[in-house]
């Protein structure tokens, strides 16, 4: 009997020396992962810091505070009000980016480090926007950041946290602020619109009245160049026209023919309501008329030479007869084309002045 209960006793002995080592060793030995770090104390006092690894500690003599992340955080923290230099209350987001350096600092030197961030990035935040009016505190925002880093850094610095980062995540000014930049953004959009429709309007004129300026020339060029083409033209027909005539040798008959022929052609036109026989007429009846009697004159001469005594000279008076006619039938020509003009014009002709002498068919036969 006394055996068994020694035999109980050695066991239960063993066990709780088994415990014991093992849980020596638990507490002994420490895993510490990547990124991460460890505050170890001894007796209350702050002994080392245990880096990623295998560590040993002495157990009931080193105690091992929480781990501390040592890799870059991101806080964002809730929307602050801010009063800007205009006296508008705007709504701010921010968010750090910040990194524990010294695990020790983090540990002892500050209570609570994310919440000393946030209240640090609160006031700062005041100080830099409450010196802003609105309009720069939306267009300055890397300023600010720039601002708030700075600080923040510094002030961290002690506290074993670098803050790498501080952004703006958003500004909200209130509804009716934002009311009155929509419609100030609308109305800048509004004429900006209007100046571009009207520089566009002003370029396509100035290209149309280019365009026009220069078809303009181009056409008055290309006429004074006909009108030279034409003019050398005519003056080289006349020239032709003219060494023609003299080379002919044209008598008096056949220049008075030519200007009788030429008397029908005053009156063709719509415009011609009144034509006047010039006074040259009657040189050229008289012309005629003279040619006629010499060529009278001379028939018996001819007749002589010709014919012999059979032969029969024409009349003087008979060629000026045939003269007269000649010279009534251009007149009367001349006079129907006149009435034809005047028929075919939709408005009557208005009275005419007394002409010293009108295209009729009655025309003086003294006149050839």
């Amino acid at each position: 009997m006394n055996d068994i209960v020694g035999q109980v006793i050695l066991i239960v002995v063993i066990a709780i020396i088994v415990i014991f080592v093992l849980v020596v060793v638990a507490r002994s030995v420490r895993i510490i992962p990547q990124a991460r770090a460890g505050v170890v104390e001894r007796l209350g006092r702050y002994h080392k810091t245990l880096m990623p690894g295998l560590n040993i500690l002495v157990p009931f003599i080193d105690r091992l505070r929480p781990l501390i992340d040592l890799r870059e955080q991101v806080v964002s923290f809730p929307p602050q009000p801010v009063i800007t230099e205009d006296n508008l209350v705007v709504s701010i987001d921010t968010v750090v980016f910040f990194q524990v350096t010294d695990a020790r600092a983090a540990t002892y030197e500050i209570a609570n480090y994310l919440g000393a961030v946030e209240q640090l990035a609160t006031t700062t935040l005041r100080n830099v926007v409450g010196g802003l009016n609105l309009e720069e505190a939306l267009t300055s925002r890397d300023e600010i950041n720039g601002q708030l880093r700075i600080v923040l850094d510094e002030a961290t610095g002690k506290w074993g946290i670098r803050v790498s980062r501080v952004e703006l995540k958003a500004i909200d000014p209130p509804a009716s602020i934002q009311d009155s930049m929509e419609k100030q953004m609308r109305a800048e959009r509004e004429r900006r619109a209007v100046i571009l429709t009207a520089e566009g309007t002003k370029q396509s004129q100035i290209l149309e009245a280019e365009g026009h300026r220069q078809a303009e020339i181009l056409r008055a060029e290309g006429d004074a160049k006909a009108q030279v083409l034409r003019a050398q033209g005519e003056a080289e027909a006349i020239t032709t026209v003219f060494g023609a005539i003299h080379r002919g040798e044209p008598d008096n008959l056949l220049l008075a023919y030519q200007y009788l022929q030429t008397l029908p052609k005053i009156a063709e036109g719509n415009a011609n309501k009144l034509w006047v026989i010039p006074s040259e007429l009657t040189e050229a009846l008289k012309g005629i008329g003279q040619a006629f009697g010499e060529r009278g004159a001379a028939a018996p001469g001819l007749a002589e030479r010709h014919g012999g005594a059979d032969a029969v000279a024409p009349e003087p008076s008979r060629l000026a007869e045939e003269t007269a006619q000649a010279a009534g039938a251009a007149v009367q020509a001349a006079a129907a084309a006149s009435a034809a003009a005047d028929a075919a014009a939709t408005l009557p002709a208005p009275p005419q002045p007394d002409a010293p002498a009108t295209g009729t068919p009655g025309a003086d036969p003294q006149q050839g």
